[in-house]
C-alpha cells in the first residue's frame, strides 16, 4: 500500500469544563483515569480567517461536479460546511463510489477512510487526504507485521485453521486484506453482531481487529458470550502474552487495540453524569470499554446515536459517550432537549482535526490550479483481498 504525496452554554450545549486538568495537551499529558495511551489533545484551535471561507467556496465552485467532498462526523463545523455529504466512514466511502463522474474524491476524515474509498471507487478516480497526518491511533495499533506474527502463534497453537478474522472498518487496507487472504470479513459498529455470527458459523473462534472493546462488548452483549471466553492478544509480548491452553479455550481472541477519544470514557464518568442530571439517558458507542457500556442506558453506532438523539423526545436529557464535534453538532440542532458530552473533560479526535479549513482550502485550489495532493493509493494485490474482505460484509443477510 502506497501514499503519494462547561462551563458556558451555547446554544443550549454545556461545554465540558475548560480547566487546567481537562485541557491535556497532546503528547505532554495523559489523564491517569483513561486507558494507556489515551491522550486529550484540549481544545481546538479558533475557527480559521473568514477569508478561508470565501476561498473553499470559489474552488470547490471552480471545480464543480468534478470534485466530491466527503466530511466524517467527527469533523468540525467550518469543514462540514464544505461537504457533499456526511456520515461514518463506509456510508462515505460507499457514496464515493456512488458517484463515479467525480474525478476527485477530498476525503475529510483519516488515512484508513481514504484506502476504503480507493477501494471502492473506480480506477480513474483519485482519493485525496487533505493533511497526510491524519490517521488513526486505533487503526495503527495493528501492523501487518504484528498480525501475520499472531497469526503464526495460532497456527503454533494448532488454532489458525479453525479461527476466522474479521476486522472493524477501522483498520488499515493491510489489515482488511490479511482478513480477506485468510477467509474473514469486515465489520463496522452497526453490522459487528451479524459479523460475527457468520465468523462463527465458518469456525470455532474469531480473531477481532484492532478494537478490543467492540470486540469484546459485541461478543457478550449480542452473542451472549462470558468475559471468560475472551482472551486480549497484545502484540508486544510474546505469543501475545498468552498461553497456548488460554487460546485453544478461547472463542474471542481480541487485539490489543482500541480507540483514543472512546477510552477515554470511565464507569466515574457514567455514575458521574447520573448524579449531576437526574433521569439522564446515557448514550455511548460500542467503542467503549466494557464496564460503560454495561452501565450505559442505550449502546450504538455514531448513526444509532444521531437517530436516536433526532427521535428523542423534546425535554429528554442525554449523556452521550462520543467525539465531541459530533456530540456538540447535534446538541445545537436540538436545543429542545438537554444533551451533553459524557467526559467532564474537553476531548477532540486530534488526528481527525488535523483535517481543518486550511488544509482543504490547500487542496481544493492545488486542484483548481492542476496539481493533484495526497493521492492516496491501495495497491492492487492489497485491494484484491481487502475487497474480498468487504464483499463479505457486504453479502452479509
Amino acid at each position: 500500500m502506497t501514499t503519494t504525496v462547561e462551563t458556558p452554554s451555547v446554544g443550549g450545549f454545556a461545554e465540558p469544563s475548560q480547566t487546567p486538568l481537562a485541557l491535556l495537551l497532546l503528547g505532554r499529558q495523559a489523564d491517569p483515569n483513561s486507558e494507556r495511551g489515551v491522550e486529550c489533545p484540549g481544545d481546538l484551535p479558533p475557527a480559521s480567517d473568514p477569508d478561508l471561507v470565501e476561498r473553499a467556496r470559489a474552488a470547490k465552485a471552480a471545480l464543480g461536479d468534478r470534485v466530491f467532498i466527503l466530511g466524517h462526523h467527527y469533523q468540525r463545523d467550518e469543514v462540514i460546511e464544505f461537504a457533499d455529504v456526511t456520515g461514518d466512514s463506509f456510508k462515505l466511502a460507499r457514496d464515493a463510489a456512488a458517484r463515479p463522474e467525480a474525478e476527485f474524491i477530498v476525503f475529510c476524515g483519516v488515512h484508513f477512510m481514504a484506502e476504503s474509498a480507493d477501494i471502492l471507487t473506480g480506477d480513474s478516480q483519485r482519493v485525496i487526504l487533505p493533511d497526510l497526518a491524519a490517521g488513526c491511533s486505533m487503526a495503527d495499533m495493528a501492523t501487518a507485521e504484528q498480525v501475520a506474527e499472531c497469526w503464526d502463534v495460532l497456527a503454533d497453537a494448532g488454532i489458525a485453521d479453525t479461527t476466522v478474522p474479521v476486522a472493524y472498518m477501522n483498520s488499515s487496507a493491510d489489515i482488511k486484506a490479511f482478513t480477506g487472504k485468510h477467509g474473514g470479513t469486515i465489520c463496522t459498529s452497526s453490522n459487528a453482531k451479524r459479523a460475527l455470527e457468520w465468523a462463527y458459523e465458518q469456525g470455532q473462534k474469531v480473531l477481532f481487529l484492532p478494537d478490543q472493546h467492540l470486540g469484546r462488548n459485541t461478543a457478550v452483549r449480542d452473542l451472549g458470550l462470558s468475559l471468560d471466553d475472551c482472551v486480549l492478544y497484545n502484540p508486544h509480548k510474546p505469543n501475545g502474552g498468552l498461553t497456548v491452553e488460554q487460546l485453544r479455550n478461547a472463542k474471542m481472541i481480541l487485539w490489543r487495540g482500541h480507540c483514543s477519544v472512546h477510552g477515554r470514557f470511565t464507569l466515574d464518568s457514567v455514575n458521574e453524569v447520573r448524579e449531576r442530571i437526574p433521569g439522564v439517558n446515557v448514550l455511548v458507542h460500542p467503542e467503549c470499554r466494557h464496564e460503560v457500556v454495561a452501565a450505559a442506558d442505550q449502546v450504538g453506532s455514531t448513526e444509532y446515536i444521531i437517530k436516536a438523539l433526532d427521535a428523542a423526545e423534546p425535554g429528554s436529557k442525554w449523556a452521550v459517550g462520543t467525539e465531541l464535534n459530533l456530540v456538540r453538532r447535534v446538541a445545537k440542532a436540538h436545543p429542545d432537549k438537554e444533551i451533553v458530552f459524557l467526559d467532564k473533560a474537553v476531548c477532540f479526535c486530534s488526528t481527525m482535526n488535523r483535517i481543518d479549513l486550511p488544509h482543504l482550502v490547500w487542496a481544493l485550489e492545488s486542484l483548481v490550479e492542476g496539481r493533484v495532493p495526497n493521492v492516496i493509493t491501495v495497491d492492487p494485490e492489497t485491494e484484491k483481498f481487502a475487497k474480498a474482505a468487504l464483499d463479505r460484509m457486504l453479502a452479509l443477510p
